[in-house]
């Protein structure tokens, strides 16, 4: 047993001496070479678009190249193209896309991937749209980076009119997706049009009508107010109901944002509704006109009623305001303002916060005041909220600044001569306050210190503006 242990001692020592001649030298493959390829590129809708960078390696012979777009409208998702150079006819839509090149070096079966942008262009991609009325007969127009307005571009471009009685005018994008462009929506009292994006054409895959957007429609449509939800969807009161666009399928399938039932419930809702979008979830605010309360509706949609808890009704009782509803904005997903008219005819200032997106739900009234002047407020008053707690109210010939902490009313300096302001809408960074008046869109400066100094005008809009829409 002894000189067996010797043994394997003896082994083991002379296996740990044992010099490795081996040759560990590896040669890694080269790397190809790609110039010309750049970042992103321009392409213009029913345009040919051609790509051909210069790719070199050891032999280049052994090369191929492979081109891939992501197209989420296609059906597979993708579009493949194989050789030297990407050559397409580019019909996809005015939006941005992600494409890839791939670079096969059949010698090793080493493939190399370099990403780039195509960024889908049409003479509408940027610039801004305007919804006027004009002799009672709706107009859509499109206004140039440049500044030329093309006037009655709908007409020129599909051959007929639009509804009457227009209300909005949407750009609807999916944020979650890239801020993806889905068309356009105008919303008229008792119908609608969607537009395709790149060529602001009756749109040929989505329902092109506000009737045909229902699963199944009601007999007959009365629009009370419609937003658009960050997912480019609409969502709104129809014949005093709250319905929301159907969204948990693909943003290119035909059906998305179509409505299916409206929220059941017995009730009636007045026109205007707040919605607010926290975590993911929207939660939306509306008030049952009949029995003048503040009710509670979930994005599903589902009716809620007043199923809140009020924390104190000091101030006033949401659930039983004695009020009719003229208007309601939100500030910052915060403090809401509702402006009510008592039977009198004084109006009052309701302020409260809610939290109706997580349990528990609770309605807080803060105060309820007679307003500071209510002269200024009418069913055709004009309302834009800002996220720096004031007010901007048009109403008649002028555009009025309401701080509701210390209720200064503050007219702007930008004078619209003899011409009802007939629209107002704040920009995206929240600096330019844009005013429709007469014939004319008015850019009005409020940034820090600054109380609507015109910054310019552009004129030659059929009619008077009531809603509009920008692509940057």
């Amino acid at each position: 047993m002894k000189n067996h242990l010797t043994a394997i001692i003896c082994f083991l020592l002379l296996t740990a001496c044992y010099k490795d001649k081996g040759n560990y030298d590896i040669n890694m493959p080269l790397n190809p070479t790609v110039s010309g390829l750049d970042s992103i590129y321009e392409a213009v809708v029913g345009d040919s678009l051609i790509i051909t960078p210069k790719v070199t390696i050891g032999n280049s012979d052994s090369l191929v190249l492979e081109w891939r777009i992501s197209a989420p409208e296609v059906e597979t998702g993708y579009l493949y193209y194989t050789g030297s150079s990407l050559r397409m006819l580019f019909g996809l839509q005015a939006n941005l896309y992600s494409a890839r090149l791939s670079v096969y070096d059949k010698n090793n079966g080493i493939r190399y991937f370099y990403s780039f942008q195509i960024q889908g262009m049409t003479e509408f991609t940027a610039g801004t749209t305007v919804l006027s009325v004009e002799n009672g007969v709706t107009k859509l127009s499109f206004i140039t980076p440049g500044g030329q307005v093309k006037p009655n571009i709908y007409e020129t471009v599909n051959g007929h009119s639009l509804p009457p009685n227009p209300l909005h005018l949407y750009y609807m994008k999916d944020q979650m997706q890239g801020n993806m462009a889905l068309g356009y929506w105008i919303i008229c009292k008792k119908d609608g049009v969607r537009l395709n994006v790149s060529s602001l054409q009756d749109d040929p895959t989505y329902p092109n009508t506000l009737v045909n957007n229902f699963f199944s429609a009601p007999d007959s449509i009365i629009v009370g107010s419609i937003q658009q939800g960050n997912r480019g969807f609409l969502t709104g009161i129809i014949n005093d109901k709250f319905y929301a666009g159907y969204t948990t399928t693909w943003n290119q399938a035909t059906t998305y944002g179509m409505f299916g039932d409206y929220a059941s419930g017995t009730y009636n809702l007045a026109p205007s509704f707040i919605s607010t979008l926290i975590n993911g979830a929207y939660s939306y605010i509306g008030f049952e006109k009949d029995k003048q309360q503040f009710v509670r509706i979930s994005g599903t949609p589902f009716y809620y009623g007043t199923q809140y808890t009020t924390t104190s009704t000091a101030a006033f009782d949401p659930t039983n305001v004695g009020l009719s509803l003229i208007h309601m904005e939100q500030i910052n997903s915060g403090d809401c303002f509702a402006y009510c008219r008592a039977a009198d005819g004084t109006i009052y200032e309701l302020k409260f916060t809610v939290s109706f997106t997580n349990s528990p739900y609770t309605f807080t009234p803060v105060h309820k005041r007679a307003f500071i002047q209510p002269g200024l407020i009418n069913e055709d008053t004009k309302w834009q909220a800002a996220i720096n707690g004031v007010l901007y109210i048009a109403s008649g010939k002028k555009v009025y600044r309401y701080n509701p902490l210390n209720q200064e009313v503050r007219a702007l300096e930008t004078s619209f001569g003899e011409n009802t302001v007939s629209m107002i809408k704040l920009s995206d960074n929240q600096d330019t306050l844009i005013a429709g008046a007469g014939n004319s869109l008015y850019y009005m400066d409020i940034s820090t210190g600054k109380y609507g100094v015109l910054a310019r005008t552009i004129t030659g809009i059929p009619g008077q503006p009531v809603d509009i829409a920008w692509r940057p």
